[in-house]
């Protein structure tokens, strides 16, 4: 290789990795939530992959509204659980369905198996590191987009739910578990 590529290369390397401008994350955001809930989630709810991540429909309650606030997040299975990140498109707030699932967390989520309660909690310690390696063996730059925010970004663990909690009868709503 020569010294010119040598050196782009590792300027390549080094740089940090860009993100799309705000407005096309909003965008793509509102675009796949539109998509999963006009195909009643046929289309854009998928099953991680092995060495990737996958998309699930997350119904919380609003935290001010009291109302099934629907958004659709990237997850991996640890077990029986799903792992997800509350990282608002690595933007600086906090995302509002973490507020909401930090207010009641109780939800459903909707994969592409089918609707399920769960009850959502913080990843601590020594879990949430062996949860963010597993994170970052997806994806190889989640260090570095993790330091363009301010606060450290919680690892949300969805566990399995009781059947007869606040989130099944979200579940059985026409806003909650079916889209």
């Amino acid at each position: 290789m020569s010294k010119v590529r040598e050196a782009r290369a590792s300027a390549t390397r080094n740089r940090p990795p860009r993100l799309p401008p705000r407005w096309f994350i909003v965008l793509a955001w509102h675009g796949h939530r539109a998509l999963v809930r006009v195909t009643r989630g046929r289309l854009g709810l998928w099953r991680p992959k092995p060495d990737g991540w996958g998309a699930l429909r997350l119904t919380a309650t609003g935290r001010r509204t009291g109302r099934p606030r629907p958004v659709v997040v990237g997850y991996f299975e640890d077990g029986r659980n799903l792992v997800t990140m509350a990282m608002n498109g690595w933007g600086a707030a906090e995302p509002a369905w973490w507020l909401n699932l930090q207010a009641h967390p109780d939800a459903i989520a909707q994969t592409s198996d089918g609707a399920r309660p769960v009850r959502a909690r913080r990843a601590q310690g020594g879990e949430r590191e062996q949860l963010w390696s597993r994170w970052a063996e997806i994806d190889k730059d989640l260090d570095a987009y993790a330091a363009l925010r301010p606060a450290e970004t919680a690892v949300v663990v969805l566990e399995p739910g009781d059947t007869a909690g606040p989130a099944a009868e979200l579940a059985g709503s026409p806003e909650g578990g079916t889209p």
